[in-house]
């Protein structure tokens, strides 16, 4: 079983202070654990779209460590020689790996460049979940709604195609633009919240899990009217 789960945003620093806003953590952590058994889970860490922060990871560490007792891994790969090696050793030992927000482009571009793609694929052939917030949630996508390139000045780009479909992050900040785009161009997309997420198991939207925010599937492709419905799972 395959699973991606698409987290819109929001899932930064101060969650640890707000229980409310740890229940799509809480539910990655199970994943982790179930696909662990009876082994402690480890999740690693990608956090290149933010260029490789280090502070982005010690606050994924202190959640799915500190509160919920996984080990985790970080795979650091910006700026340095890569020993896709090493690197793949850390991939193979992973319960769940998770990507950080940023730059999605960038992302792409460089996973491309040093060789990370292939051990990615890999790891989700073999049933690891993947998980991502922001970039990290949308680059799984055929087309993704991003502002990478130009702060602010959001478009379209392509992702890697492993799920079908447009979407974009942080909808509800972005609401009337990406529904503009999606009629126009008379699409069916979703727009995931902050503090939501929308699970794929095998490709095929399963899940939404709420910590306040909201998944939307918003269709245009078959009428000259965008309808808008939420979420809920299947």
């Amino acid at each position: 079983m395959k699973r991606i789960v698409a987290i819109g945003g929001g899932q930064g620093k101060g969650r640890e202070q707000d229980p409310s806003r740890l229940k799509i953590d809480e539910y990655l952590a199970g994943l982790a654990r179930e696909h662990a058994g009876e082994r402690r889970a480890c999740c690693l860490f990608l956090p290149t779209a933010s260029h490789d922060c280090m502070p982005y990871y010690n606050t994924f560490h202190k959640v799915y460590t500190g509160v919920y007792g996984l080990k985790t891994d970080v795979a650091l790969t910006v700026g340095r020689d890569v020993d896709l090696g090493k690197h793949k050793k850390k991939f193979d030992g992973a319960d769940l790996i998770y990507v950080g927000g940023g730059n999605t482009v960038f992302m792409l571009e460089h996973w491309r460049k040093v060789g990370l793609i292939p051990l990615i694929e890999e790891a989700y052939g073999r049933g690891v979940p993947l998980a991502g917030l922001s970039a990290g949630g949308i680059c799984w996508f055929e087309e993704m709604y991003s502002d990478s390139v130009v702060q602010n000045d959001y478009a379209m780009y392509r992702g890697l195609g492993w799920l079908k479909g447009t979407v974009s992050p942080h909808y509800n900040e972005r609401t009337a633009d990406f529904d503009e785009i999606v009629l126009r161009n008379r699409l069916r997309a979703w727009g995931i919240e902050d503090y939501a997420a929308l699970e794929f198991v095998d490709g095929t939207p399963k899940n939404a899990i709420s910590a306040g925010g909201k998944v939307w599937l918003l269709d245009a492709s078959t009428h000259a009217e965008l309808t808008k419905t939420q979420f809920s799972g299947e």
